[in-house]
């Protein structure tokens, strides 16, 4: 898990001095409240304890269906959840919060770094991933950018299965890979997920995404189902086609 003494990676010298005095205190604004779930209890002090030095407030939870309980509560910016969990890996932990409809960003944490297993945790709903050993300033960077997205306004970033539709900034991201996507496009993927867990009809999708005020006779909103899909990749199937009626995401 470590690597050892004057390495900047995770496991290193704490710092402590004119090392630390260096460092400027976060402000308020840049202060996040984290969930960190890791059941190595002296790795989860250790990195607990170089959060809190950060003025990142951290509370730590060693299993991962104590880590679900605390998540779904809400009031976090951030979760960091390891893989290997007991009672609940972290990919279930996951998946479980994204089902709940709670958006909180996932960094997930592993030894394992096979493309495999970076592609299951993404697509279980994590955010991004990081490789155990790691370089803390890394971590602290992935966090600083977690917790921007997290305060943004509500509704400003969706998130389903690995997908980020970040509306302030019109990007979508399927994993850690940006998606090039038309403005109509866009538009259609943000409306399906506003509507998470809803069936919308053709009819309904054309006038809220193409403002058409009739049920023209049109296949627009097939033909951009399309085009979607095959933009995001396996990740399209977050899609559903209810035949007969239109389209939905979510369950």
């Amino acid at each position: 898990m470590f690597v050892a003494a004057r390495s900047s990676r995770f496991g290193g010298r704490l710092g402590t001095g004119k090392d630390r005095a260096a460092r400027s205190a976060p402000c308020d604004d840049e202060t996040v409240q984290i969930l960190l779930v890791e059941d190595d209890r002296r790795l989860a002090e250790l990195i607990a304890r170089r959060l809190r030095s950060e003025g990142h407030r951290t509370e730590i939870r060693e299993d991962g269906r104590a880590g679900l309980e605390r998540a779904v509560v809400g009031d976090l910016d951030l979760a960091i959840v390891d893989v290997m969990l007991p009672e609940l890996d972290g990919m279930s932990l996951t998946r479980s919060l994204r089902d709940a409809g709670v958006l909180t960003p996932v960094l997930m944490l592993t030894a394992r770094d096979a493309v495999d297993d970076r592609v299951n945790g993404l697509r279980s709903g994590a955010d991004d991933y990081l490789v155990k050993p790691f370089a803390f300033d890394e971590l602290l960077a992935r966090i600083d950018a977690l917790g921007r997205r997290s305060r943004s306004t509500p509704g400003d970033v969706l998130v389903l299965d690995g997908v980020r539709v970040d509306r302030r900034a019109r990007r979508v991201h399927v994993g850690d890979r940006e998606i090039e996507l038309t403005s109509k496009e866009f538009e259609l993927l943000a409306c399906l997920l506003d509507h998470r867990g809803q069936v919308l009809t053709r009819a309904q999708l054309k006038q809220l995404v193409w403002d058409f005020p009739f049920d023209a006779k049109t296949k627009v909103v097939d033909l951009y189902v399309h085009y979607l899909r095959r933009k995001l990749g396996p990740s399209g199937d977050i899609i559903r086609t209810v035949r007969g009626v239109g389209y939905a995401v979510g369950r």
